[in-house]
């Protein structure tokens, strides 16, 4: 079931939060797809404009449109993550989104409250919903780097405005998450007087929570025991503040950079312990099941494992109500 991304937080507000995890080649997406189906639980597959270059738009939509036919019970939505102009207009006339993210957060509060509206009114006239950033995060994701000085928190005296004056779907915030393999290293962690502050100001409005990802020292490890060289002070987010966010309002959780050190794991290894070998799909299939069980635990962090169920009763619902009409 194919559903927007407003449609997934009306349901999940306050109770648990939906994974959403960015997506570059195949492997990733049955490991997703296939977690989700055994789990039955909702989720958010989402795309960057990095990995829309890299594969090409139709490449990854009609991988996502494949791993739906292929495991049919899933219930999710199709996201573009931190997009400009040109590609999430590019989205919208050409089709495939449910959800879509106007990364205008660098920009002073005018200037990111006037794209945020103008893709507003292009997405939701497509039924397309939109998340909308304020306060700018740290550190490094696909080709997008902000170094610590230029990065702050969202300012809880803005958020109401903001969302009045956007009509946006949901609000990405800045609360002490970072981007990439490297957040936490000075040890702030979430903060939480912040958080608490913006759902008072914006109670029942769902909030996204960009970075989301553990990073998770037993990985970093590994990867640095079979040749990696990655640092090992770095500090994610841990599963007790995941716990502690949920009922703040945190509906949607990014996932990137655990993903992508779990592949370096699972090849490092791989070739490490089996230099003869050299079939990319020997690994790909390692790599495919330690995804699945990945996601598994995530789905079980989130609260989101066999919810899937309440959108079909829903939608059955719905439709009961307009049959006696």
């Amino acid at each position: 079931m194919l559903l927007t991304t407003r449609q997934l937080f009306a349901q999940c507000y306050s109770r648990y939060a939906l994974p959403a995890v960015n997506v570059f080649f195949m492997e990733e997406i049955h490991g997703l797809f296939a977690a989700a189906q055994e789990a039955q639980a909702p989720f958010i597959v989402q795309t960057t404009p990095f990995a829309r270059d890299y594969a090409h738009p139709e490449m990854l939509l009609s991988m996502i449109g494949a791993a739906a036919r292929i495991y049919p019970q899933v219930t999710y939505a199709i996201h573009m993550d931190h997009g400009y102009e040109e590609h999430i207009f590019d989205a919208i006339e050409k089709g495939g989104y449910t959800s879509v993210m106007i990364d205008a957060s660098h920009d002073d509060f005018e200037k990111n409250v006037e794209r945020t509206k103008a893709v507003v009114a292009k997405a939701h006239a497509k039924n397309i919903s939109v998340e909308a950033e304020l306060g700018v995060l740290a550190g490094v994701e696909d080709d997008l780097t902000v170094d610590a000085a230029h990065s702050f928190y969202t300012n809880p005296q803005q958020v109401e405005d903001f969302v009045k004056a956007t009509d946006c779907d949901s609000l990405a915030i800045a609360v002490g998450t970072s981007h990439g393999a490297y957040k936490f290293s000075g040890g702030q962690g979430l903060q939480f007087n912040i958080l608490e502050e913006i759902q008072q100001r914006l109670p029942g409005f769902p909030l996204v929570l960009h970075g989301g990802s553990n990073v998770i020292p037993e990985v970093i490890g590994r990867i640095n025991a079979a040749g990696g060289k990655l640092k090992t002070d770095a500090k994610g987010v841990q599963e007790e503040e995941v716990r502690k966010a949920i009922p703040l309002g945190i509906c949607k959780i990014n996932i990137a950079t655990d993903t992508r050190l779990l592949w370096t794991m699972v090849n490092r290894e791989f070739f490490r312990d089996r230099p003869e070998e050299f079939a990319p799909t020997t690994p790909g299939k390692v790599f495919m099941e330690e995804y699945k069980q990945f996601m598994l635990k995530k789905f079980d962090l989130f609260g989101c494992t066999n919810k899937a169920g309440e959108f079909q009763s829903e939608l059955n619902l719905r439709q009961e109500k307009i049959s006696r009409l």
